[in-house]
């Protein structure tokens, strides 16, 4: 059975606290998984979680910041001890390769697994199988930074009653769907478009375009909110984004999923510095609901599972 779901690894901003390892999130997408942004720790977290080097497909860096890349070297010593059987592929702002290659190289080990590199520079489609195209946008923040959207291939969703009503049934559903048409009736006749699932992973940034068009229609937006309303100058200062701030972008661009994450360590469990009394999670919840997001909600926790949405009418 195939499996799409979010594992969250980690979601603290800049330092790790007591509740909150440093960011990292695993996306298994079918028999695939895709790493983002794995920072320090990353290789314990995975272990808590379940998830193994034999699980990972592609390394997906945003930045190089360390709270976003300084787990790379022993995930990729850890993809290499225990000798992953497929190739890896490692995307990362070009401007970064050096911090590549010293996280990559920082010591010494045998490398016995094929690691490709393919770094991003510009706007645009940085990979492309037959499950899924993933690509980049541009964000805005003090060192170079990229944001990648997973969008799958449109499909076909076959209609019981109007296949009925043709007379095709048991292995000439098949066969239409091969050829496109049977007996002179055609695939659209029997069928309508199912709308390929849409992923968005957004990390630190000021809101820019490459946000938008990066959540614009998404199934499931995961996307930092390191700070909340109060301290909107603080997010403008260092290039990032509030609660407030995200849950409008999900808004306006019908995101089905919200997923809030990339907490700054100004804010403790036992309520944020507005005094409310209230949970951090509750507030930052709070926040994105008040932007006028009404969608699916999840403020993340380390080692939370999030299943992507099941298709439905909004999915196509």
């Amino acid at each position: 059975m195939s499996v799409r779901e979010l594992v969250v690894l980690g979601t603290a901003s800049q330092v790790p606290t007591r509740h909150r390892n440093h960011n990292g999130y695993l996306l298994r997408w079918d028999g695939e998984g895709l790493l983002f942004d794995p920072g320090e720790g990353t290789q314990r977290q995975m272990l808590r979680a379940g998830v193994a080097a034999h699980d990972l497909n592609r390394l997906c860096v945003t930045h190089f910041h360390g709270d976003h890349s300084l787990g790379l070297a022993g995930v990729i010593q850890r993809i290499n001890l225990d000798r992953v059987p497929h190739e890896i592929t490692a995307h990362y702002p070009r401007s970064g390769k050096r911090f590549f290659d010293r996280l990559r190289y920082a010591t010494a080990y045998r490398e016995t697994v094929g690691l490709t590199e393919v770094p991003v520079s510009a706007d645009g489609v940085v990979a492309a199988t037959p499950s899924y195209t993933l690509e980049a946008r541009k964000l805005s923040h003090p060192v170079e930074s990229y944001g990648y959207r997973l969008v799958e291939p449109d499909g076909r969703r076959m209609l019981p009653e109007r296949l009925a009503a043709q007379g095709i049934k048991g292995p000439d559903v098949g066969r239409i769907q091969r050829e496109g048409v049977l007996d002179g009736v055609a695939l659209e006749d029997v069928s309508e478009v199912r709308r390929g699932q849409r992923f968005a992973f957004v990390m630190d940034t000021r809101l820019c375009d490459g946000v938008h068009a990066l959540a614009e229609g998404c199934d499931m937006l995961v996307i930092e909110s390191t700070f909340l309303h109060e301290d909107e100058h603080l997010a403008v200062e260092h290039g990032h984004l509030t609660a407030l701030q995200a849950g409008r972008v999900a808004r306006d661009a019908g995101v089905r999923h919200l997923v809030l994450t990339h907490f700054s360590q100004r804010y403790n469990d036992r309520g944020g510095p507005t005094g409310t009394g209230a949970g951090v999670a509750d507030e930052f919840e709070r926040e994105a609901r008040v932007a006028g997001f009404d969608g699916e909600l999840t403020v993340a926790a380390d080692l939370m599972r999030v299943p992507l949405p099941r298709r439905g009418a909004g999915a196509g």
